[in-house]
């Protein structure tokens, strides 16, 4: 059984290959473009389509960024906490029927307590308990399908408008002392160029 910890970190394991990825190939293909050429509105991508591509089938908006590679990871997730759902919700009816049973005061009814509930039948508590835990991680599977649900289409749309996005290696952040006239004192200030007109 998967630990809430253990899906975040896969979670967010798979975000930053992602935001990695996406960041490279859009380098790439600010590299390769032709300087002197205008880029064909028809074949832009459009953030908002992907979103909803995204939204109503998992993996579609991936595909329409031409991102195939992140479709089986879409579904892997998506796939392994679908999975983890219904094995929780299996090992609840299994902890709830062998708790009815314990605790109902009939001898008749312990031989339908399954293993491994029936060495603990005498502990009823023990089997509540366990219970009690399936429960809340039928609730955790089901928050984090619709997390990894939602960043399928979080990663479709940004994914998207990083496909337009202009990446120029002309890029600098710098730190600077100076005089500031609105507060009149000196401070630290945090300089970005972008593009050759820069300040000396």
């Amino acid at each position: 059984m998967l630990k809430p910890v253990s899906c975040l970190l896969i979670l967010f394991t798979l975000f930053g290959a992602s935001r990695t990825m996406a960041q490279q190939d859009s380098a790439k293909q600010k590299k390769n473009t032709n300087l002197f050429s205008k880029p064909d509105p028809a074949k832009a991508y459009n953030p908002r389509i992907a979103m909803y591509r995204s939204a109503i089938l998992p993996g579609w908006g991936q595909a329409t960024n031409k991102k195939y590679w992140k479709i089986p990871v879409v579904y892997a997730a998506l796939g392994t906490t679908t999975y983890i759902f219904f094995r929780n919700v299996k090992q609840y009816r299994e902890a709830r029927d062998a708790y009815i049973n314990a605790i109902d005061g009939n001898q008749a009814n312990d031989f339908q307590i399954p293993q491994p509930y029936y060495s603990v039948k005498d502990q009823p508590e023990r089997i509540k308990n366990f219970r009690n835990q399936v429960r809340q991680n039928v609730d955790y599977t089901v928050l984090f399908f619709i997390l990894f649900w939602g960043l399928n289409v979080v990663d479709a749309t940004v994914d998207a408008h990083l496909k337009t996005f202009d990446v120029s290696d002309d890029l600098s952040l710098r730190i600077r002392a100076g005089y500031s006239e609105l507060a009149q004192t000196n401070g630290i200030s945090l300089v970005l160029n972008i593009g050759k007109n820069r300040s000396k």
